[in-house]
């Protein structure tokens, strides 16, 4: 077996998921990164790693504040929610490094790995609760979520009181800890 060969045998059966990414699409994976997606591979080839996000918030949000971080450092690291092919949403590590440091997002390798167990949600929050629920596990203020989304932030305070309400929440550090409890 040839040097080559035997790098891409390691790859293909780390038991590390790893996907490398051509600008948020995802061009090479392993097999542990199917299975802890739950997608076989030619669904995966080729598709924005949108496709493994619970909202379209969480992929926007990451994206800044990962390649923010990559313009001052080759490496990111963090936690985030992440979503299975069964549509399960669940809190995963994820690390990645740039190749191309001039270009963060043109060539990254990504390592990803489940932090809890599948979860079902017994409280039925709408889209909007939704939406606004991503920016504040996310870290953002009432003001931060409004400008974002584009409304006043007297209607983000109220949808979050509602997920106060739903959550039976006391403050905000129970609120974001019973968010990731139900997504």
């Amino acid at each position: 077996m040839s040097a080559a060969e035997l790098e891409q045998l390691v790859f293909r059966v780390s038991p590390t998921a790893q996907v490398i990414t051509h600008h948020r699409l995802m061009v090479k994976f392993n097999d542990a990164f199917a299975r802890l997606f739950g997608y076989p591979a030619a669904e995966l080839q080729g598709q924005l790693i949108l496709k493994l996000y619970p909202s379209m918030a969480d992929f926007r949000a990451i994206g800044e504040r990962c390649l923010a971080w990559l313009r001052q450092s080759r490496s990111y690291a963090d936690e985030r929610f992440m979503q299975d092919r069964n549509g399960e949403v669940f809190w995963a590590r994820a690390q990645g490094v740039t190749l191309t440091p001039r270009d963060p997002f043109d060539l990254m390798v990504w390592s990803f790995e489940r932090l809890d167990a599948p979860l079902r949600s017994t409280v039925r929050l709408t889209a909007r609760e939704r939406e606004v629920s991503t920016y504040i596990v996310n870290g953002l203020t009432c003001k931060e979520i409004a400008r974002k989304l584009g409304i006043s932030h007297r209607t983000v305070e109220t949808h979050r009181a509602r997920l106060m309400k739903k959550l039976e929440a006391k403050n905000t550090a129970e609120l974001v800890s019973r968010i990731i409890v139900i997504s």
